[in-house]
């Protein structure tokens, strides 16, 4: 067994070797890149990635990639292609094959298919003198010196290589296309991301209570309001006009500052100009609001400042939006 210093040395050596793999990549884009991200853009259908092995493994990747940023793409494995699943290649697709050799049995039957078709065909292949190198219409040169298995056999440096190219198109094709954070958004509405993009705060207060006395509603009767609506909090308007809030710090100061509370109305004890948020505003600029003023709730108004809610803290934290 390795001592822990070689194992470490064995991770550097890797990490040094597969830097240097992906530096060499930028000597090797050329004409051919700028052919095949315009080529990719201008596709009327999708671009089927397909290959063999761990190559078949980085094109599912590219695939995943293309999708969520704009480019329709399916996998399609190379074996399987020439077995059926060759079907699902339409007149309008655009093809990427991703192999290291260039050489496998399965490319070499599978290529000539394609070229059939009359499909573009875009080589990722890591022998610029192979048979899919030969044959593709453009060719993304993806070449190593060495694998960094120390055998020179597992794919490691390769693979790294041809992932780097697959995101190299696809950021290509981000710019092209002026893909916003918001168009990603739409593909990723599960995610926390996605969600910072298109949750708005009137999908989340709409789920809350309305807690909401008058000015001249007595203590009992706030403290009461605010038990019942299980916010924290009792906004004070009138007809609509939002005159304060009252939230539990409120209480706590009033019950320092006076000695009998029978009295006291809502408007007594009530702050002032609460922090409000717009309905139609993103969940996470409510969020922003809320860090920047220690707060765990704001009032949310309409675009004529018309109360029509509570958004809390706790309801962006259950969405995962932190």
């Amino acid at each position: 067994m390795k001592s822990d210093d070689e194992i470490k040395e064995i991770a550097i050596q890797v990490i040094a070797d597969e830097k240097k793999a992906i530096e060499n990549l930028s000597d090797r884009i050329g004409d051919d890149f700028s052919k095949a991200v315009k080529m990719i853009y201008s596709c009327k259908g999708r671009v089927v990635v397909t290959g063999i092995g761990k190559s078949a493994n980085i094109a599912t990747k590219i695939v995943s990639t293309f999708n969520s940023t704009g480019t329709p793409a399916l996998f399609m494995h190379a074996a399987d292609a020439i077995h059926g699943d060759l079907g699902m290649v339409r007149h309008d697709d655009a093809v990427i094959c991703i192999s290291k050799s260039g050489n496998t049995p399965e490319i070499k039957v599978l290529v000539p298919l394609i070229k059939n078709f009359g499909n573009p065909l875009i080589a990722i292949v890591g022998n610029t003198d192979s048979f899919l190198a030969r044959e593709a219409d453009i060719v993304l040169d993806t070449t190593v010196e060495h694998e960094a298995c120390p055998n020179n056999l597992a794919p490691t440096s390769s693979t790294t290589a041809q992932l780097v190219m697959g995101d190299a198109l696809a950021v290509a094709l981000i710019e092209c296309r002026n893909f916003t954070a918001r168009d990603f958004a739409r593909f990723h509405p599960g995610g926390a991301l996605g969600k910072q993009l298109y949750l708005r705060v009137a999908d989340l207060s709409v789920q809350n209570e309305r807690p909401s006395v008058a000015p001249q509603s007595l203590v009992p009767e706030v403290i009461l309001e605010m038990t019942a609506k299980r916010l924290g909090c009792a906004v004070v308007e009138d007809n609509g006009r939002i005159l304060g809030i009252i939230t539990d710090g409120d209480l706590r100061r009033m019950m320092r500052k006076y000695s009998s509370f029978d009295t006291l109305t809502a408007a007594d004890i009530m702050s002032v100009s609460p922090k409000q948020v717009l309905a139609t505003e993103y969940a996470v600029n409510a969020l922003e609001i809320m860090r920047s003023n220690s707060i765990t709730q704001l009032v949310v108004v309409d675009e004529n400042d018309k109360y029509q809610g509570i958004i809390h803290l706790h309801d962006i934290l259950r969405e995962g939006i932190i």
